[in-house]
C-alpha cells in the first residue's frame, strides 16, 4: 500500500513536470511573432488536462493522509512527524493554487488569439 501512494507520488511529480514543460511551450510559442494556433490548443489542452490529473491525485492523497492520521499519540513524540506533514500538504495545496493561476493566464493569453 505505501509503495503504490509512492508510486503515485512519483506519478504526480512527472506529471508536474509535464504541466511545466506545457506550460514552457505555451509561452515560448506566444513569444513568437507568428503564432501557431493549433500548437497552441493541443499544448492548452494537454496542460489542462495535466493540470486536472495533478489536483486530482493530490487530493485523493490528502484525503487519504486525513483518513488515517488519527493525531492519536504512540511511542515516542509524533510532533515532526505531523509538522512534516502538514508542511507536505501546505506545499501541495500551494503548487495546487500556483498551477490554477497558471492555466487561468495562459488561457487568458490565448483568447485575444482565439478571437481573431
Amino acid at each position: 500500500m505505501a509503495n503504490e501512494r509512492l508510486r503515485a507520488l512519483e506519478e504526480v511529480e512527472k506529471e508536474i513536470a509535464m504541466v511545466l514543460q506545457c506550460a514552457g511551450n505555451i509561452v515560448l510559442e506566444l513569444s513568437k511573432d507568428k503564432h501557431n494556433a493549433s500548437l497552441l490548443d493541443r499544448q492548452l489542452v494537454q496542460f489542462q488536462s495535466s493540470v486536472n490529473r495533478v489536483e486530482s491525485e493530490l487530493s485523493g492523497q490528502i484525503r487519504y493522509l486525513t483518513q488515517v492520521a488519527t493525531g492519536q499519540p504512540h511511542e515516542g513524540s509524533t510532533y515532526s512527524s505531523r509538522k512534516d506533514c502538514q508542511m507536505a500538504l501546505n506545499r501541495a495545496e500551494y503548487a495546487r493554487v500556483k498551477l490554477g493561476e497558471l492555466g487561468r493566464t495562459c488561457e487568458l493569453m490565448l483568447e485575444p488569439q482565439q478571437q481573431t
